[in-house]
């Protein structure tokens, strides 16, 4: 087993399905008290059930308090490189938070890919992430080889002085979400890709970025690369508008973080 998704209750069991359905090897576990109608495996007592868990499943994904989470997992965390991913979910579907194991266990990348799924907001609060503060984001043609957006996105920084290193997040619209181009790109980046929805980027008008015909023709959308990378992080202003390289958009945004000067 490779994920194990555990609940207690109805609206969380809502986002277990959803989850399970998008999540390769992923199981559902559902306390006794939830209706049988929803689909998964029963338990009785969270703590029982991570203890069995913990050990065999490569991530966990309390869609739970994270207060509940940490007691359930809290006897048995022993070494960031051997203990299980622990993402924790609110039942809102509002936020991914990378519990354990960020780096070496693969929790941040895999809350990444739940935000994603749930058009949630990834927390992720490891240091070596929280230090950089460079979001890219990307808009492009359907079909675009990942050569040409690696490419694109390592002339964009080069353009601000920057690199790879200093980028926290790619970011394009959800509508991209199986654009194989892009994601192996971010594969070959070591970087996660963050989509925002279409709905948000519709109605972030009041956001200053600069309006794309050619996404309002093909997308219906205002824009896609300039709106995806300040809507991706918190604090956020362009540092690059939108360039359009070998036919792939890219804007960089920049996070004011609270102790930068």
């Amino acid at each position: 087993m490779t994920i194990a998704i555990i609940t207690l209750s109805r609206e969380g069991a809502c986002l277990a399905r959803k989850l399970a359905d998008k999540l390769p090897g992923a199981e559902v576990y559902l306390h006794a008290d939830v209706p049988a109608a929803q689909a998964g495996k029963t338990f009785q007592s969270v703590m029982d059930l991570t203890s069995e868990l913990f050990g065999r499943a490569e991530s966990l994904v309390f869609i739970a308090p994270t207060g509940l989470a940490v007691r359930a997992i809290l006897p048995h965390v022993r070494h960031k490189t051997t203990d299980p991913a622990v993402v924790a979910v609110d039942v809102g579907g509002r936020w991914a938070i990378s519990l354990l194991s960020g780096h070496e266990g693969g929790a941040n990348d895999l809350a990444v890919r739940v935000a994603n799924i749930l058009s949630a907001e990834p927390v992720l609060t490891t240091t070596t992430e929280a230090v950089k503060t460079l979001i890219v984001g990307i808009g492009c043609r359907r079909g675009t080889p990942a050569d040409t957006i690696v490419q694109a996105v390592r002339q964009a920084l080069a353009a601000i002085d920057a690199d790879v290193s200093q980028v926290r997040l790619l970011a394009s619209v959800d509508l991209k979400a199986d654009e194989a181009g892009l994601l192996e790109a971010a594969r070959r980046l070591e970087v996660p890709l963050v989509l925002i929805s279409s709905d948000e980027i519709r109605t972030a008008c009041r956001r200053d970025f600069a309006v794309s015909a050619t996404a309002r023709k093909k997308l219906d959308l205002p824009a896609v690369a300039e709106p995806s990378a300040l809507l991706a992080g918190r604090r956020t202003r362009l540092v690059l508008p939108r360039q359009v390289l070998a036919g792939v958009t890219v804007a960089v945004a920049r996070e004011d973080c609270m102790w930068s000067e």
